[in-house]
């Protein structure tokens, strides 16, 4: 008797190890399934676009601000690519948002590189009164973008939108005050921070589309 229990216990044994590697296999089939859900190609394709155009947003405004302050003689060559990269933003959201809202998007966004010339201008000068003036209309114009953006996407919420565009603004003055003093440390540190920060903000971006319309992707 007491060999027929062992003898059943050992069957049992078996029977539940032969299917677990089907049970694993299952589970693992899930889970690449699940992965390739978060990682399709759509959308690694837009959050490696999106993450291109805002560090070209840092990269150029940086060297604008280098030119503008050292009156290198490419500073209208610089400023229009930099100009341009506002239109290659507002072309990445023209696929979800339409031509009239990217091109609206835009237009928010080269506000917001020619107050940052004009900025860069009274600084140099030493005027601080027009500076301080130009920062309240900076602000606003940061305002109007994340309104802009939250209005056309739940996902997007005005305060998060306008904390990261404020932040961006903090760290082009420190840019600007940083090259003005040819303080090269502190500029190079804030142009990286900034930098990381635009990333963060591409992929917060990025992530609200793919939410809103889960069927691209």
């Amino acid at each position: 008797m007491k060999n027929k229990w062992i003898l059943a216990i050992l069957l049992t044994s078996a029977l539940v190890f032969s299917m677990m590697p089907t049970a694993v296999s299952v589970q693992a089939k899930e889970g690449n399934n699940k992965d390739s859900v978060c990682l399709s190609p759509k959308m690694v394709q837009l959050k490696t676009d999106m993450q291109k155009v805002w560090i070209d947003h840092t990269i150029w405004t940086r060297s604008y601000i280098v030119s503008a302050i050292s009156n290198r003689p490419d500073q209208k060559d610089v400023l229009d690519r930099l100009l341009q990269n506002q239109q290659d933003i507002g072309n990445l959201i023209m696929p979800y948002y339409g031509e009239a809202a990217g091109n609206k998007l835009a237009d928010l966004l080269r506000e917001h590189i020619l107050i940052a010339g004009k900025i860069v201008a009274a600084a140099k000068a030493g005027n601080q009164a027009d500076v301080k003036k130009l920062e309240v209309d900076w602000h606003r114009n940061a305002d109007d973008i994340a309104k802009f953006l939250s209005a056309a996407n739940p996902n997007w919420q005005f305060k998060t939108l306008q904390d990261m565009l404020y932040q961006h603004l903090q760290l082009i003055t420190e840019i600007v005050l940083a090259c003005l003093k040819g303080d090269w440390k502190a500029d190079i540190a804030a142009t990286d921070k900034n930098e990381i920060h635009m990333i963060h903000l591409a992929d917060i971006l990025t992530e609200g589309i793919v939410k809103q319309f889960p069927e691209k992707f």
